[in-house]
């Protein structure tokens, strides 16, 4: 079972370490990890993905507290948050599929951000499967490079 954990701590070095290295301690796989400050730069916000049984998750909250630069965990369900994933795609075009590949990031709600004479770069920030769905329409143009931030979060509503 996939996990969104979101966990609050000081900005300071070596805390990124510290905390993925319990992960591995434990046997669980993170997924993917996304780690930017808060609105107080001294304060990042760490969104990991992770597999493993609701236990599991569970000593791994309990551990993460543990950890003297934590300073707040939660689960974020999805049905309770607001989940998204940034990423560019850069694919090989020429004037004669440009256009289709205007259409394809439009319907996707996605952004051409950079054309060149044999290339453009495809910008998409949404769910992780409309981040899928514009890949695969993008495959059969010949995808030069991708790169995708992993899952960012927010719980809805109230600040904790």
């Amino acid at each position: 079972m996939k996990h969104t954990i979101s966990v609050i701590v000081e900005n300071k070095p070596g805390v990124l370490h510290r905390v993925s290295a319990l992960f591995s301690r434990r046997g669980f796989n993170i997924e993917s990890l996304a780690v930017g400050t808060t609105a107080d730069p001294d304060i990042s916000r760490m969104t990991i993905v992770a597999s493993g049984d609701d236990q599991t998750l569970e000593q791994i909250i309990k551990q993460l507290y543990k950890l003297i630069d934590v300073l707040k965990v939660f689960d974020l369900p999805e049905l309770e948050s607001i989940e998204r994933e940034l990423a560019m795609v850069k694919v090989k075009a020429d004037q004669k599929t440009q256009t289709e590949l205007t259409q394809i990031a439009d319907t996707c709600g996605a952004k051409i951000v950079n054309v060149a004479a044999d290339s453009v770069i495809i910008e998409i920030s949404a769910e992780q499967d409309k981040v899928e769905n514009l890949q695969r329409l993008l495959e059969k143009f010949d995808i030069i490079e991708l790169v995708r931030t992993g899952k960012i979060a927010l719980q809805r509503g109230s600040a904790e």
